[in-house]
């Protein structure tokens, strides 16, 4: 089988390294044994669905078509349902319905259709409550990569408009300030926010040199509100090392960073702060 044969299964998770997503990968490979398994990150904050989500959508656009198994489930064992969801472009996302899925499905052309894993002839031999990456997600993800079971043996349908969102996170233009919060801190901490580059525009053309800004952040219901200074910029060697820049990152959302440095950490900031910013 050569490998452009091999079917594509990626594969991200909260499990971090300690074996359960070995595990998973054991029981894809089993039922499937030429899958061409991605690990995407499983390194997900505990239960943090919305920066499972982040990471998905960021990532999905440059995978090969196949099938996707994401698993960031703090609901497991509840009456969430398993899901997949058909996508426009052919692939396949598989995990629970609880909201991790939609951008990534967004992110590859919007809903085909959805099915619940209501057929347990597809999972595996063990039905445990608390690893249904191991017992349900992966048998199905890799029972559709082998092609023994089509998109229609899954389930019963589901209306689209039923499945979980998360919460819409955007940005917005107010009397001179760009008000958007921190959706995702990445390894190197620097703080994705809400936004695309059409917010980042109404604050300057970076392409014409370092912007300097004020940027404020909130400090919660605890003390006033914290204000830095920043500098809109391309790339990161407009601004001294240690210095702060506002810059658009590769997903296409602003982000916010120090030159080989951690914001983050240097901050004490977490998703979920409110962030806005203007021209200085």
């Amino acid at each position: 089988m050569s490998p452009s044969d091999r079917p594509v299964v990626t594969f991200l998770s909260d499990f971090g390294l300690d074996g359960a997503a070995a595990i998973c990968r054991g029981v894809i490979l089993a039922i499937c044994p030429g899958a061409q398994i991605v690990d995407i990150a499983h390194t997900v904050p505990k239960y943090a669905i919305a920066d499972g989500a982040f990471i998905l959508a960021s990532a999905l656009p440059w995978m090969p078509m196949g099938v996707h198994l994401t698993v960031v489930d703090p609901g497991v064992g509840t009456s969430r349902r398993p899901i997949a969801v058909r996508v426009a472009r052919g692939d396949i996302l598989v995990g629970p319905d609880n909201g991790l899925l939609i951008d990534g499905v967004d992110a590859l052309g919007g809903v085909g259709e959805v099915r619940e894993l209501a057929n347990k002839a597809l999972w595996g031999p063990a039905r445990s409550s608390t690893f249904h990456g191991r017992d349900l997600f992966a048998p199905v993800a890799a029972r559709l990569a082998a092609k023994p079971a089509t998109f229609d043996d899954l389930g019963p349908v589901l209306p689209a408009a039923d499945l979980v969102r998360l919460s819409p996170r955007t940005a917005a233009f107010r009397d001179g300030w760009l008000e958007t919060e921190v959706i995702y801190v990445d390894s190197f901490g620097n703080l994705r926010l809400a936004g695309n580059a059409s917010d980042l525009v109404q604050l300057g053309d970076s392409e014409k040199g370092p912007i300097p800004l004020d940027v404020e952040l909130s400090a919660g219901s605890l003390g006033e509100p914290r204000v830095i200074e920043s500098s809109l910029v391309a790339t990161f060697g407009e601004v001294a090392e240690g210095a702060s820049l506002l810059y658009l990152d590769s997903s296409g959302h602003p982000a916010l960073a120090d030159s080989q440095g951690n914001a983050a950490a240097r901050l004490a900031v977490r998703t979920g702060v409110r962030v806005r910013m203007r021209r200085r």
